[in-house]
């Protein structure tokens, strides 16, 4: 039998005895939502669509490790999914919506998710999550970008960063 140490059991415990709510829309699925994030619930990132969906955001999922956001990233989001249409966040799902287009982006689609994983968390806090809220989650993303280029990455992924940092810093966006 493999022992496990403390901090693991206890992390055990806590994901097998607590439930997040399957939809996040009544007063009561709100509670229980926070209860759960406060006993440090982490969910299982679901990821849904075709292989190189899959693939590409892998390589974003390990830029987002990297940078130490992949746990913030459990915290809230339980599921990515590929779609068709317009990229966004489903907040009474706490899921991801993306479209191909944005995982072939290492960088931006990093950033993406980022973006909404703040909104997200704006969302179960009761807080401004859109308008203003996505200013911030905004600003939130662009910090990331910038944290993420001091990490050990190449050359060319911290042009990328760079790149969008810039972008996502013009006046007239934030």
């Amino acid at each position: 039998m493999i022992e496990c140490s403390k901090r693991e059991l206890i992390k055990k415990r806590i994901e097998n005895t607590m439930s997040f709510p399957t939809r996040i829309y009544t007063l009561d699925e709100f509670a229980a939502a926070r209860q759960c994030i406060a006993s440090g619930y982490k969910h299982s990132l679901e990821i849904v669509g075709t292989p190189s969906f899959k693939k590409n955001l892998q390589l974003i999922l390990n830029l987002i490790h990297k940078a130490d956001y992949y746990d913030n990233l459990r915290t809230y989001i339980r599921q990515i999914e590929e779609i068709d249409g317009i990229s966004q966040l489903r907040e009474k799902e706490a899921s991801i919506w993306l479209h191909a287009n944005v995982v072939n982006d290492r960088i931006e689609g990093a950033r993406f998710i980022v973006q909404k994983t703040e909104q997200m968390k704006a969302y179960l806090m009761a807080e401004k999550y859109y308008e203003q809220g996505e200013l911030f989650a905004v600003k939130k993303s662009v910090a990331f970008l910038q944290y993420l280029r001091t990490k050990s990455i190449s050359e060319e992924l911290k042009k990328k960063c760079d790149t969008a940092i810039k972008l996502w810093t013009v006046d007239s966006i934030l």
